[in-house]
């Protein structure tokens, strides 16, 4: 790899009026230690900017291209969060129906009166699940949905909220396919409702035909070093995550993994997982919250839906704290909204951020759909200075 920064490669397009945007990208090679990215933005249903950069390995110095998929972590809720609302849209499913409705199996363990609304705003209390996960209890929907129905919740549901890191996915997956007429899983749903007519390139669940070199491999780090970046973590999330007997501890270390990185192995890239696996190109995640943020007709998704999106979260009886991530937050519909400890856009904004950096969301009042993804793994859980840096200066471009 060139030593010299400014010998990074740096490609795209920014439209006038956007181009601090550019700006900020460029600095976020030379000052703060990016190896290899890609920010997009569309703007009342036009792309106003379109970037990529840095390097796509750093073993191999190869370039980061315009066609470069990578993994987005938890940035993949969103996209799940979106296929739930096609659905729904659709006539398929009602968020204010009860889980097991459409899934009678689900009717175990005290979880009869959940509803679809409040498995989406976390508040289900099934974050933490007791059975041991794996590539292959993922592989296998029949099993996992057996696994999953069993569960029983940590609180009264409806009563508190708190982050349902890898299980969100899993209920939602399950719950596409009870209720699709073709009882695909959520991926392929996404592939053929979403992705297909808005000619994007997302994967949950990534084919076997997609090659490696097409993917830009995620740098990542220990969780013991993580602990090392402490400044960067909620304090209270801190301790439940050194903590074996916390909720936080048991949400977050179910499956084990060695890394967060582990889930850009071979294993975790084949099987779908709609929390946290999505692999793609960041353009594509931007241009699907930008189709939700100015009335998607090109999907003919229905008003009523989108308005959903856009409304406040409604907190849970017991508060905004989150009882895995320990700090007040806001979720609604499968997605983050903006929050005491997270603002991003307007109050009707809806998105999710992702291990490591990434972030996509939408603005219906800004008419802006957003994506930002890096391979080199930064440590904080929102607000990644690289991130932030983008998301500010799209702020300065809009007020102006």
């Amino acid at each position: 790899m060139p030593s010299k920064v400014d010998q990074v490669p740096i490609h795209g397009t920014v439209e006038p009026g956007f181009e601090e945007v550019e700006s900020e990208f460029k600095k976020n090679f030379l000052e703060r230690g990016e190896l290899g990215a890609a920010c997009a933005i569309y703007h009342e249903g036009e792309k106003v900017v379109d970037l990529w950069g840095g390097y796509r390995d750093r073993t191999t110095s190869d370039p980061w291209q315009e066609d470069t998929l990578v993994l987005v972590f938890s940035t993949t809720k969103g996209i799940s969060a979106l296929t739930v609302a096609a659905a729904n849209s659709r006539g398929l499913l009602d968020y204010d129906e009860k889980v097991a409705a459409y899934w009678p199996e689900f009717a175990q363990g005290g979880k009869e009166g959940i509803t679809v609304r409040q498995l989406l705003a976390h508040q289900a209390g099934l974050c933490a699940l007791d059975e041991p996960l794996s590539p292959a209890v993922f592989a296998d929907l029949d099993r996992l949905a057996r696994v999953l129905a069993k569960q029983r919740p940590a609180w009264k549901p409806g009563t508190k909220h708190g982050y349902h890191y890898l299980s969100l996915g899993a209920y939602e997956n399950e719950l596409i396919r009870r209720v699709d007429p073709q009882h695909r899983s959520l991926g392929r749903f996404f592939q053929q409702e979403i992705a297909a007519p808005l000619g994007i390139e997302f994967y949950i669940g990534l084919p076997p035909e997609v090659p490696d070199s097409k993917i830009a491999p995620i740098e990542a780090f220990s969780a013991m070093r993580m602990l090392l970046h402490i400044n960067t973590l909620p304090v209270g999330m801190l301790l439940g995550y050194i903590n074996p007997l916390s909720l936080t501890y048991q949400t977050l270390n179910n499956p084990k993994l060695s890394s967060p990185g582990d889930l850009d192995g071979p294993a975790y890239r084949a099987v779908e997982l709609p929390s946290a696996g999505g692999i793609g190109q960041v353009r594509a995640v931007a241009k699907a919250y930008g189709v939700f943020a100015t009335g998607a007709s090109e999907l003919d998704l229905g008003r009523d839906t989108l308005e959903e999106l856009a409304k406040p979260a409604v907190p849970p009886p017991a508060g905004a704290h989150d009882e895995v991530m320990r700090v007040d937050m806001s979720y609604s519909l499968g997605f983050f909204k903006p929050s005491t400890a997270f603002r991003f856009g307007s109050d009707q904004a809806f998105g999710t951020m992702g291990a490591g950096g990434s972030f996509g969301f939408a603005d219906p009042e800004a008419r802006v759909g957003f994506a930002y993804a890096p391979n080199k793994m930064g440590f904080h859980i929102w607000d990644d200075p690289r991130e932030k840096a983008l998301r500010d200066a799209l702020g300065r471009c809009l007020a102006r």
